[in-house]
Formats: C-alpha cells, structure tokens, sequence
C-alpha cells in the first residue's frame, strides 16, 4: 500500500463539520465520545501536545489525558499551558470528550504553594475533568483549591493489591490506575474488591517500564534525574555487560493487549481503556485509539478484530508483548539480545544505515516514506543519535541520502526508526480539527494580560501544625536476613533497634520475647495474588506480640484497620516528601514517617519543620535502584552487570520481586549531626549482602544530598 493509512470509509470529521474527510481506519465511524454504548469503558488517548490531542479526538477517544509545563511525570513531552488547556477543553467539552490533567510528580517541600495555585487555577479557568496525581498530598491539595473533579491515583502511587484500594478511596480517590504488571486474574481480582464510588483503569497499549510504577529510582541514584518527578533519563533502555554479553537487557517493548482486551469488558468497575505515548505524535495516536475503539466496540466480530491488529502494526510502536497479562504463559518484556531484529527504541524499524556513493550515509527503507516523515539514527544512548525529517516521497528500497547533523557519523547497520509521519489526509483533518478548535476554543489572552479568573497569586494552602517537641532517637538496623548464629536473637549493638523484612523464615526463627522489639518492615509491593499471604503474615506477627510496623506504601495501613496500640511507620518506599502528604499519613493513623531519600539537602533539611510527624532517613545501606516484578534473565542473579560508564549493578530475587542494586552503597553517615539539628529522630541503615563475586565497593553514594533534584 502506498502509505501506512487503512483504506476505509469513516466520518472522524468534528460534529460541527457534517462530512467525511478522511479515509482512513473504519473503527472512527463513530466520532463523538457521546456514541460510546453505556456500560462499556472509555477509550482514553495520550496527548503530548495539541495535534496529538486532536488527533485522539478524530480517532474518537472519550478522553484524553495529558500535562501542563509544571508538576507533570512526563516533561520531555512539549505540554500544555493553562490557556492552550482552557482552549482544548472547550473544544472536548462541546464534543462530549473529557480531559484529564497529569499533576502526577512527587512534590518536594517547597511545592505544595505552587501545586494548590495551579490548581486553582484549573478549578476556575478550564475546569478539566480529573486530575491524575502520584503523591497523596495532592489529594489534599486539590481539594482545597476547590477542585470539583474526579482525582485519579497513577500507577506512580503503587497501589498494587485489592485492600489498597479502601485506602485510596477513603483518601478522596475517585479512580486508581492499575499496575501494568497484572495478570488478567489479578485484574479481576481488583475489580471485584473495588469499593463503591471507586473506579479502575488499565494500561492496554504502550511503553512498558522495567520497573514497577513508583519503584525506579535508576535515573535519580545516577545523577538527579528523577523519574519520580517526570525527568527519567532512561537507564534501563542502555546497553549493559554480564561477562562480556552486551544488551539491551532492561530495554522493554511496549505492551499490547490488542484482541485479548475483549477480557476486560466483563469487568465493571474498569471503567477506562488507557493508551500510553504522551511523547508520541499524532499518527501513533490517531491509529492506536482507533484500533482500540475497533476492539472494544466490536469485541466479536473476527474481521474487526483483523483489522484493528492491522492498525496497530501501523502505529509507528515498538514491537509488542501481552507481558504478564496471561498467568499461564508470560512473555519477557524485553526482546531476547540473540532475536534477529532486537529493538526497543521508539518508532518502527523502518532500514539501517548504509555507505553509499562518495562514502555518504544512505538508507534503503522497507516501506515508502513520505514527505515531513520524521525519523530517528539510532539509540539516544549513542553519539550518532539524531532526528531528521524526510523532505520527499522516498520509494521503498531506493537509496536516500541521509542528511545528518555535522559530527554524526552512524556505524553502517544503525537502525532507523519511522517515529512519526504526516499522511495528506492526516494532515487535512488534523486542519480541519483545529479550525473547530479555533471556532469553539475561547480565544487567548492578549499578551501580557491574565485573566481575572486565574489570578491566584498570593494563595495559600492550609498545611498541616508541625509537630511539637523532639522526639525520641532511634536507629533501625535493616537486616535482609537473620544474622548467621544467632538465631532467635537480635544481635545488634545496644541502642538499636532490629528491624527485619516480615518473612514466614522471620516469623518461625524470632523468639517471640523479641517480637515487641523488632521493627516489621512491609516490602514496597504487594501483589494481588499474595495479599492473602501478607494479611496472614501479619496477623501471626500481631499474635506473637509485634507493634512496630513499617509501611512501604500509604494505602498498606488497610491491613491494620481497627487494631489498637501499634506504632505504624511511613516508610521511605512511600516515597513522602512534602507536608500535605505527611498529614494525610497521620489522618491514616501513622505515628512517624522514614521520608523520601531522594531529596537534595536543602529539601531534606526543610522538611522537619514543615512536618505534623517525627521523621527518620535512610542513613547507610545498600539503596535499590529499583524493583521489578520481571526476572533477571538472561542475567544471572549472584554476578555483577555493568553499565556503559563501568558502573557495577547486581540483583538480588525477594518473593515475586528482582530488587536491582547499584555496587556502591549511600552513606550520608557524616550528615547525621545536621540532619539530628534539622530534627529527624529516625536513623535507618539498610544492610544487604552483595554477592561475594563483586568487587568491593571503591566509593559510595550521598543520592542526591548535593543535587537539587529536578
């Protein structure tokens, strides 16, 4: 075919325009989100900037969902401005389509001001549907700047098991986005224990992460990029080394639950069908949320079926996976490094580079390119990496010439990727949208000017009383096992206190004379398919007389609902960084919280005064870089990996869960003094055993003490 676009009669024109303008996949017959069939779940579109907003609505997506210049988990996305959003709700709002806004970063201290303002400030101008948000204080904060929609948790906030959900909607959620790691059971099983005036949303298409939502700190530990606050550099996508085997071992393709979404529709309380690409241009979206529209409309008909996995090998995606959507037979997230074809980047595969006459760089591409295709040279880990747009109609096979950057020089064999293209009637009907944009969107304020609606400078949030007096000192000792001979027994200096990850081995080989003693540590996830398995746990700890608990995620306070006399901590899993979120811990009946260490000094050493509760760092240890429900292979578990700049990693395999690790360990031991000044009062060491083929650790990590984490 001449080009990637379906051949088929469809009406994907604006209500307002009264015809057809494009040819183009037969699932958009129905444009308004109005036409969804009651009962069955929106389809809701990535949108990074207005043409791909537009081109979710053309598709006929429900809603769409995308992010301001501020508080977003997605910066390198070009973004909205509040008036761009004021405009683009206007327009969804008269179609009968919906838009969420993504506040979905963890706040630092000095953030909630900022977050309540913009709040408001969306409460009063645009009024957008929901807002999604990762950090519990941003429920807080959006309430009281009046914010009448729904609040979405993202799958940053790691709710992960059915009992987090009581947790959340008791916090004010109105909807939970679900792991991408869950099987289909498990998915089930969340529906079913889904509370009343709560709802569920799924990932069904796009990019995976290696690690769990919310449980990635790769980027932050190598340089202060934090994935947490929507500036991942992408560590994982990189080439690393086990004994001299080169991959790309952690480089995920993306999800693609394609026809066996159809198992969703049983499921009522998942009222949301979610597409991931807020990086992605305007064919991906025009052509996945069609073919999710096919899929979920249709879910019988074998020839739409056909043709939506026809659509989505047009979407310009990386090589799909169904992940661990099946139980019964799990796929690798990441391509095999012996696959003939390995690649994860962005886009489709569409040549390599060659040499061709006079030594220029050439490509022979597999399929047509059209005019203002947009490709990209390689990896973005490469010195060669870069992005050009093709400026004529290239004929499939046929040498062009590659204008590249001055200093690029591919390898010859560097992949190139089809990341983006502009079809005629693409292009036409993405114009058309936008004249309905311009006719239904309130106009833009003249420069300079705000208008009286957003202005909301000056606005405060209430935040919640600091805590009074100092607390009590303690040091927590964090062993992964019990020490070797000393079975039964604390063993560890006097002074501090014993904690231990909850563990049946844990429960059988303590004296119950030492439970009372011990700290409980939860592991910061929790699957669906072993809550049964954890409540028991801690249920037996409970009998054996345990009363400090620590938990590594706000909503597991749902396994201690009613019980009387515990200590329950906030653990620095949670990822707790600002006042708002601290008060809502204490709302759940937390008495302390270990905060974030991601923070930078300043932030960390702000914190305590701002705070309705004692607060404790992880001081030393061995900190992961993150945590993933996938397995190590093709890596072995006891050897050491290593990244392109020598860095030294390994794993270590907890339950369903690979904890990675970086070689060096974080010591902020010599900041103690400050931090006891600042007003913590709980001193965490982390103590893990790396395998004895590492080599000793030559340095450690402060995280980011001297960073101001971005």
């Amino acid at each position: 075919m001449d080009t990637l676009l379906h051949n088929g009669s469809c009406n994907t024109s604006p209500a307002s325009s009264g015809q057809a303008k494009f040819s183009g996949p037969a699932s958009a017959e129905k444009s308004a989100g109005e036409h969804r069939a009651p009962g069955l779940p929106e389809i809701l579109a990535p949108a990074g900037d207005t043409p791909a907003a537009l081109a979710a609505f053309a598709a006929g997506a429900d809603a769409i969902y995308l992010g301001l210049k501020h508080f977003s988990a997605r910066m390198q996305a070009e973004n909205f401005s509040t008036t761009e959003l004021a405009r683009l709700t206007d327009l969804a709002h008269a179609e009968g389509r919906r838009v969420y806004v993504a506040m979905n970063t963890l706040l630092k201290p000095g953030d909630p001001a900022s977050a309540f303002r913009l709040a408001r400030r969306l409460t009063l101008d645009s009024a957008p549907d929901a807002l999604i948000v990762q950090d519990p204080g941003m429920l807080d904060l959006a309430r009281q700047a009046g914010f009448a929609g729904e609040l979405h948790l993202s799958t940053l906030a790691n709710v992960t098991h059915p009992r987090a959900l009581i947790t959340a909607k008791a916090l004010g959620a109105s909807r939970v986005i679900v792991p991408r790691e869950l099987s289909i059971d498990e998915v089930r099983s969340m529906d079913a224990a889904c509370p009343d005036g709560l709802d569920l949303e799924i990932f069904v298409h796009g990019a995976l992460c290696y690690c769990v939502s919310g449980r990635c700190w790769w980027s932050s530990y190598l340089g202060g990029k934090s994935g947490l606050r929507g500036r991942c550099v992408q560590p994982c996508r990189r080439v690393y080394t086990q004994k001299g085997r080169q991959g790309r071992f952690f480089s995920c393709m993306d999800l693609s639950l394609d026809v066996l979404a159809k198992n969703l529709l049983t499921m009522p309380r998942l009222r949301s069908w979610k597409i991931e690409g807020r990086k992605k241009g305007p064919h991906y979206v025009y052509y996945v949320t069609s073919a999710y529209r096919l899929l979920r409309d249709e879910p019988d008909n074998p020839a739409a079926r056909k043709e939506a996995e026809q659509i989505l090998e047009m979407a310009l995606g990386r090589p799909g996976t169904r992940s661990l959507f099946l139980p019964q037979s799990p796929q690798s997230p990441t391509t095999s490094p012996d696959a003939k074809e390995p690649q994860t980047s962005s886009g489709l595969l569409c040549g390599r580079v060659g040499k061709g006459a006079g030594g220029k760089f050439e490509l022979r591409p597999r399929l047509p390119l059209l005019p203002k295709d947009h490709l990209r040279i390689g990896y973005e880990d490469e010195p060669w990496h870069c992005t050009l747009f093709i400026p004529k109609w290239v004929q499939q096979g046929a040498a062009f010439t590659l204008s590249l950057p001055r200093g690029k020089n591919p390898k010859p064999g560097t992949p190139v990727f089809l990341i983006d293209r502009r079809e005629p009637e693409l292009t036409a009907l993405l114009a058309e949208w936008e004249r309905d944009l311009n006719a239904r969107g309130r106009k833009p304020a003249p420069e300079g000017k705000t208008p009286p609606a957003q202005d909301v400078a000056g606005l405060e949030p209430k935040m919640p009383a600091p805590r009074p007096g100092v607390p009590r000192k303690l040091d927590i000792l964090l062993r992964s096992s019990l020490p070797h001979g000393r079975k039964g027994k604390a063993g560890v200096r006097p002074g501090t206190v014993q904690g231990l990850w909850l563990s049946q081995k844990a429960l059988k080989e303590v004296s119950k004379t030492l439970f009372e003693r011990i700290s409980w540590w939860l592991p910061p996830v929790i699957w669906p398919d072993e809550e049964d398995a954890w409540s028991r746990l801690i249920n037996a700890a409970l009998r054996n007389g345990s009363r400090h608990f620590v938990c590594n995620a706000p909503w597991q306070a749902a396994f201690f609902s009613g019980e009387k006399g515990i200590n329950l901590t906030g653990g620095p899993f949670c990822n707790i960084a600002n006042a708002p979120a601290l008060g809502l811990l204490a709302d759940l009946g937390f008495s302390a919280c270990i905060i974030s260490p991601e923070l930078g000094e300043e932030d960390i050493l702000a914190l305590p005064k701002q705070s309705p509760l004692p607060l404790g760092m992880v001081l030393a240890g061995f900190w992961p870089v993150g945590i993933t429900r996938h397995a190590a292979e093709p890596l072995k578990t006891q050897e050491g990996f290593q990244s392109p700049k020598g860095e030294e990693f390994w794993f270590r395999r907890y339950g369903q869960n690979t904890w990675l690790y970086p070689a060096w360990p974080l010591d902020l031991t010599e900041h103690r003094p400050a931090l006891e000044r600042a007003g913590y009062s709980t001193f965490v060491t982390m103590e893990e055993h790396p395998p004895k083929t590492l080599a000793p650790a030559k340095r450690i990590s402060e995280f980011n003490w001297k960073v101001d984490v971005l």
